[in-house]
């Protein structure tokens, strides 16, 4: 590979590795957020179970179950996992460019 094109792509990789960070800032963000509104709608409709006088055992169960509860949960899990795969995405990018650099110190080395 040619100096100028392992340079090359060191930049886009950098480049690549900073968007991935905001895009990951962005993405922690929105999993606080669905946690949020999941955690505050669970513990309304437990209290609500409650206040009818539902069975302690059931509360959870019954609170869980109702389609919104489930709704928000499902978007707090998807936001979880979208967390995580961009976190793991940048782990490869940053495997990419140390990949690259080695390259590059290799050829700098025997005068490529």
């Amino acid at each position: 590979m040619e100096l100028q094109k392992v340079t090359s792509m060191i930049m886009i990789a950098s480049e690549r590795i900073d968007k991935a960070t905001r895009e990951i800032y962005k993405l922690a963000e929105k999993k606080a957020e669905t946690e949020e509104y999941f955690r505050i709608a669970l513990a309304k409709e437990k209290f609500i179970l409650k206040d009818q006088g539902m069975a302690i055992t059931l509360i959870d169960d019954l609170a869980r179950g109702k389609e919104d509860i489930a709704r928000l949960k499902r978007d707090r899990d998807l936001a979880e996992d979208m967390f995580k795969a961009a976190i793991e995405s940048l782990r490869a990018l940053q495997a990419e460019l140390s990949g690259l650099q080695s390259i590059l110190r290799f050829q700098s080395d025997v005068g490529g």
